[in-house]
């Protein structure tokens, strides 16, 4: 099937601007991202009305119309760009402004003697760096580098970079040699690659929003909402988890803590002033127990850690340093009373990779002893329980 120039234009400029418009669209379902959104919706709008310039640019005289149609395509790129920088965060306002003058001063020296040269070959330069550093921007990715879609999108943008690249850097030696028909095709093949561009790139940065949006609300639905750590459903997916991948060859300990005599911290000083107790034991325990430990919020003062690799030795030691440090700890009330508070602690340890609810069973029992025993202490389960939950 012949496909000429002319209608690879038209089904470009018609991809672009239904692009364009989804990302618009899209604005209304995911507002935290309407600006970033906004401005990848501008460029590609801006790419469309470039390319449909670009086949009109013979009927302005001398070399104005290539170079405008040149000027506001690579401008759509550089939206592309901007707008990717700005999912992470950046932007690259001086760099495009600099790019766009530069371009235009080389079309001032190009001149009509030289417009189509310029416009085969040099002008594809700002494409490839534009695309290039979308690629980059892509790959830095500030915590989305495990999304699908963010590596199909980098891929794409960085095949337009090499292939503009070509264009510009080798196609020109080839066109040399083989002739006109040569840069024909060189052409077809741009145009192809185009239209696969303006449609693959559009829905991956879709795709991409959704998935952090969505990635958003997972990590919502597994927060604890006033004190910011696991909740419950985290604690026994996460947990199970790395169970489940221990094996028997690390050790593995639990500690269910709870609150001492909370219920009259609230009565006495009010929910609020408990509330506050209840964050301040959240800090000082992710504190303490250091980044590696999986620390939820599994009831109203009830709270466990899974310790991963400690063994009941070294687990002992960093739940004591825990009742330690959160017993010499004041909270301040609403009035600005100093709320003093103290935990218990129940420690349960598995050299295997036993089930998570009856290693917390094992460490809940251990709990309620240390607060037959008057709490502010740590107390490790019996061997019976132990080697039940083993």
């Amino acid at each position: 099937m012949h496909v000429d120039l002319n209608t690879l234009y038209l089904l470009l400029i018609g991809t672009l601007f239904a692009s364009a418009l989804m990302t618009l669209w899209e604005r209304r379902v995911h507002p935290k991202r309407s600006r970033e959104l906004g401005i990848l919706a501008a460029g590609f709008a801006t790419l469309a009305i470039g390319c449909a310039a670009a086949s009109w640019r013979r009927e302005l005289p001398g070399a104005l119309g290539s170079a405008l149609s040149n000027l506001v395509i690579v401008s759509g790129y550089l939206l592309v760009l901007h707008g990717v920088a700005a999912l992470n965060g950046r932007k690259y306002v001086r760099l495009s402004l600099a790019v766009l003058v530069l371009l235009a001063l080389a079309w001032v020296i190009a001149g009509t003697k030289w417009q189509d040269v310029m416009w085969m070959y040099p002008s594809a330069i700002p494409i490839s760096v534009a695309s290039g550093m979308t690629a980059f921007e892509l790959a830095r990715g500030d915590g989305r580098k495990h999304l699908q879609a963010q590596q199909i999108a980098m891929l794409v943008a960085g095949t337009h970079a090499v292939l503009y690249a070509f264009r510009a850097l080798i196609l020109p030696w080839l066109v040399a040699k083989f002739g006109f028909d040569f840069l024909m095709t060189a052409s077809k093949v741009t145009m192809y690659e185009g239209v696969l561009y303006s449609v693959v790139l559009p829905m991956t940065l879709l795709r991409l929003v959704r998935d952090e949006s969505h990635g958003q609300l997972l990590q919502q639905s597994q927060t604890d909402f006033l004190t910011g750590i696991g909740n419950r459903r985290w604690f026994f997916e996460q947990g199970s988890r790395v169970l489940g991948e221990g094996g028997a060859a690390q050790p593995v300990s639990l500690l269910a803590v709870d609150l001492d005599h909370f219920k009259k911290i609230n009565d006495r000083y009010g929910h609020e002033t408990g509330d506050r107790v209840l964050k301040s034991f959240a800090d000082i325990a992710r504190s303490v127990l250091g980044p590696d430990a999986l620390l939820a919020r599994i009831g109203g003062e009830e709270f466990a850690a899974l310790l991963p690799g400690y063994d009941s030795f070294r687990a002992k030691e960093a739940g004591e340093a825990l009742v330690v440090a959160f017993g010499g700890t004041t909270t301040l009330s609403v009035n600005g009373v100093g709320v003093e508070a103290t935990v218990s602690v129940g420690l349960a340890q598995s050299a295997s990779a036993s089930a998570l609810v009856e290693l917390l069973a094992a460490a809940d029992q251990a709990l309620y002893r240390a607060k037959s025993l008057g709490g502010n202490r740590l107390v490790l389960a019996h061997a019976d329980a132990a080697s039940a939950a083993a």
